[in-house]
């Protein structure tokens, strides 16, 4: 059984900083892209940025120069620095990983419950 779990949201006014985090944990093997998408109210889920296993890294075109993804390999985590926030980017904040868990030579893909940001004005 995997698990990923989200933490680091919140409120924060308009051209603040968030820092998400978010933990993958449970019978892993390897973890190959892990990344972060959001949802916005009314709007589909979008990808927000990807870090895969051979550090490639790719941003929506709306976060390039103010979200910066990392991560931290021997925990089993990703992370996501937010700077210079807008009222726009407020939505639920989801991890996503594609990850080999022990036994297996597959990948599946998981995602974490959510995280709400939320930028006022």
């Amino acid at each position: 059984q995997v698990q990923l779990v989200e933490s680091g949201g919140g409120l924060v006014q308009a051209g603040g900083s968030l820092r998400l985090s978010c933990a993958a944990s449970g019978s892993i093997y390897r973890i190959n892209a892990m990344g972060w998408y959001r949802q916005a109210p009314g709007k589909q889920r979008e990808l927000v940025a990807l870090h895969t296993s051979d550090t490639t890294i790719k941003y929506a075109d709306s976060v390039k120069g103010r979200i910066t993804i990392s991560r931290d390999n021997a925990k089993n985590t990703v992370y996501l620095q937010m700077n210079s926030l807008k009222p726009d980017d407020t939505a639920v904040y989801y991890c996503n990983a594609a990850i080999v868990s022990s036994g297996t030579s597959h990948f599946n893909y998981y995602w974490g419950r959510g995280t709400q940001v939320t930028v006022s004005s």
